[in-house]
């Protein structure tokens, strides 16, 4: 991992008044593509220095937030997301219309293409072979231009997030994203994770090519302690944006440790609500957790495994991929991107004999009940019985604490 130097906000606004053409946008409908809050972004000061570049010249501009398949977010939110105040959002922004993605609402999306059993054979290097419609929201229509607008950090199903991902799974069906987050489960987290080249990548860069409408990115890379603070700026074509932002991030979000812990504390930050993002805090971790050690998602705030794809989670539970493609007719007609999601989270380990084997044991310190946790598969801990501090400085008896978990990935250096 080494430092870049980070830009301040003056730094910022200067970068989009001479770096974002407004010949670019001139006469357009523009529809921005932004991140929820699960993700860290100095989006109020990204989103006014935009605006202030481009509101003279449009014809108009809304914002979509690629929600994926997470819930909903009220208007009150995505102001504060967006840095709109009360007062500005019937007067400066009267006219931009704040749209939530709905994955799950058939009349919402459209079907744009087809990914044939030869692309998915081709790309997946014959671990999958089936054709996959490719469908989106069909507001894309309604614009001339598509411009996504957020960060890239090391991820667990595409190797880096960011650029065309802000499409697909962002404001894509599900169809597509149960393909590829099981074909990102089945390469698995530690294969994947911080890894630029990867046939998940490639999947969300050729089903963006059948988007009928033009695409541009700005991508940024946010500050590895934690805070919002920028390492730089890119705009582009989202490819070229991506690949950028991508280099940068993988020098500062990657941290290289000489060997691996038996007991990590990878604490929550509160903008994961639900186990469904904060398995990120094992996802960034895995790869550093000795064989047979505990890994132990601090959450005190957390109460729910997930508010969307929970019933299916308390059905199948947490396990290691082997455990599912084991005994794939049990669970192939489950959703693949919550199975997927269930391996993430659950490590890797094996399955022989009826016996399953994790390589780490996962523990959750939150508000869900202990035989809940039992029940899906995880270890439980009290998080009053957790004082964060015992964890602190003792990094050469082999126990690591993590502040603010979910965003940098910890590796081996021989990795």
């Amino acid at each position: 991992m080494t430092q870049q130097p980070v830009m301040s906000e003056e730094e910022v606004r200067n970068w989009f008044a001479s770096q974002i053409p407004q010949s670019d946008f001139e006469g357009k409908k523009v529809l921005l593509i932004v991140p929820d809050q699960t993700r860290t972004a100095p989006m109020p000061l990204l989103f006014d220095s935009l605006f202030q570049q481009l509101n003279a010249v449009v014809e108009k501009i809304d914002v979509i937030f690629a929600l994926g398949t997470h819930p909903g977010i009220s208007e009150e939110l995505m102001c504060q997301l967006l840095g709109i105040q009360p007062e500005e959002r019937n007067t400066k922004y009267a006219n931009v219309e704040l749209i939530n993605h709905e994955w799950d609402n058939p009349d919402a999306l459209d079907t744009i293409g087809i990914l044939t059993k030869a692309d998915t054979e081709r790309i997946s290097g014959g671990l999958l072979s089936q054709e996959v419609p490719i469908q989106i929201n069909k507001r894309i229509h309604d614009y001339d231009l598509l411009l996504v607008m957020g960060p890239v950090f090391p991820h667990e199903v595409v190797g880096f997030s960011g650029g065309n991902k802000y499409f697909f799974p962002g404001i894509s069906g599900p169809l597509l994203l149960n393909f590829f987050h099981w074909l990102g489960a089945l390469i698995t987290n530690v294969g994947i994770i911080g890894v630029k080249g990867t046939p998940v990548r490639e999947v969300v860069d050729l089903s963006a090519q059948s988007i009928p409408v033009e695409r541009k990115a700005i991508t940024f890379v946010v500050s590895s302690d934690g805070t919002t603070s920028l390492h730089g700026l890119f705009y582009g074509t989202p490819e070229d944006a991506w690949n950028a932002a991508a280099d940068v991030s993988g020098q500062t979000h990657i941290k290289r440790m000489e060997k691996p812990f038996h007991t990590v504390l990878s604490c929550s930050p509160t903008m994961y609500d639900e186990l469904w993002t904060a398995g990120k805090c094992m996802y960034k971790l895995e790869p550093v957790v000795a064989d047979g050690g505990e890994l132990i998602i601090y959450a005190p705030h957390l109460k729910s495994i997930s508010v969307t794809h929970g019933e299916t989670i308390h059905k199948i539970g947490y396990h290691c991929k082997d455990y599912f493609t084991e005994q794939w007719d049990k669970f192939k007609d489950y959703p693949w991107g919550v199975v997927a999601h269930s391996t993430h989270v659950r490590g890797t380990g094996t399955y022989e004999n009826g016996v399953e084997k994790c390589r780490v044991q996962v523990t959750l310190a939150s508000q869900v009940p202990k035989e809940v946790c039992e029940s899906i598969n995880l270890g439980y801990r009290d998080p009053a019985t957790i004082n964060i501090e015992d964890y602190a400085n003792r990094e050469d008896e082999g126990v690591l604490l993590v502040r603010k978990a979910g965003e940098q990935l910890y590796r081996l250096q021989e990795e």
